[in-house]
Order: structure tokens, then C-alpha cells, then sequence
């Protein structure tokens, strides 16, 4: 088995509980993210122009914004969504290291739709591209967040 693989499944070491996480240490960036899911389960990742790495839609709060509308606000600029506050649930509060810029933490306010997508999103704005994912199979560590494979990940296999 590859060890650049996140296997939810492993015990050697890559972190499947929240609070066992590493902790990130640097300078703090705050987002919100949205988890959202089809039909199928799959769990929607978007990958930014100039970037490698697949991460949740969300993005920076503007000023006064709070983050359950700061995420439905980058749904919409970045997917085409409209999302609505009463449909997301929040999932809790995570700290990694960023994935696009070095030395920093990012602690996010992350929610997850209470229903399933049904329309298919579009890369906007800033969004390169989408990427369907089934949780629970093994993903390549240097292609997601490491907020998505340390925290999302075992926060939504905690909820089922």
C-alpha cells in the first residue's frame, strides 16, 4: 500500500480522529468551507486556477460576513449554487495547514448541506475544476487539503 495514500481504514499513522489530528502551527487564515454531497454519497472537491490540491468550495468571510453566509456566498461565485442558511448543518470548527500557502494555518468554519445536490455545479470565478470523491476510498495526500483528508473526512464517517 502506498504511503501517500489517505486510507481511512489504516492504523499507521495517518489521523482518522479530528482531535488527533496534527496541530498546525503559523499564521492563522479563517474560511468557511461547505461540504457538499450527490446523490451517490460523493463528496464535491474544487481545485483553484494556479493551485493543485482539491479542497471544499468556501472561501474568506468579507468584513461583518458571517461564515454560515460567507460559504453560501463562494458557493454561488464559485459553483453556480444557491444554497440556502437553514440547509447547512455545522460540522465544526478545524485548524490545518493551508494548502496553497506555505507557513500558514487555515481554521475553518465548516457546515455540510442537509440535502444532496441535485444540480450539477459549474466552475466559476476561480475554480479550475470539480472532483467527485467517495470519501472512504484512498486518496493521494498531495492532491487534497489536509483539512478535508484530516477533518472532513472523519468528521462525515463520525456522522453516518
Amino acid at each position: 500500500m502506498d504511503d501517500t495514500q489517505y486510507r481511512p481504514d489504516r492504523d499507521d499513522g495517518f489521523q482518522e480522529e479530528a482531535d488527533e489530528a496534527p496541530v498546525a502551527t503559523g499564521a492563522l487564515i479563517r474560511v468557511a468551507a461547505v461540504v457538499l454531497r450527490d446523490e451517490q454519497g460523493r463528496v464535491l472537491t474544487v481545485r483553484k486556477s494556479g493551485t493543485r490540491r482539491f479542497m471544499q468550495p468556501g472561501g474568506k468571510p468579507e468584513p461583518g460576513e458571517g461564515a454560515v453566509d460567507a460559504g453560501i456566498r463562494e458557493c454561488h461565485e464559485e459553483l453556480g449554487l444557491r444554497l440556502k442558511a437553514g440547509q447547512l448543518d455545522h460540522m465544526g470548527t478545524f485548524r490545518a495547514a493551508a494548502a496553497h500557502e506555505p507557513g500558514h494555518v487555515v481554521e475553518a468554519e465548516v457546515f455540510c448541506s442537509t440535502e444532496r445536490l441535485t444540480e450539477s455545479p459549474q466552475p466559476r470565478a476561480e475554480i479550475a475544476e470539480i472532483r467527485w470523491v467517495e470519501p472512504d476510498e484512498g486518496l493521494p495526500r498531495d492532491e487534497y487539503a489536509d483539512l478535508f483528508l484530516d477533518h472532513i473526512i472523519p468528521a462525515l464517517r463520525r456522522s453516518t
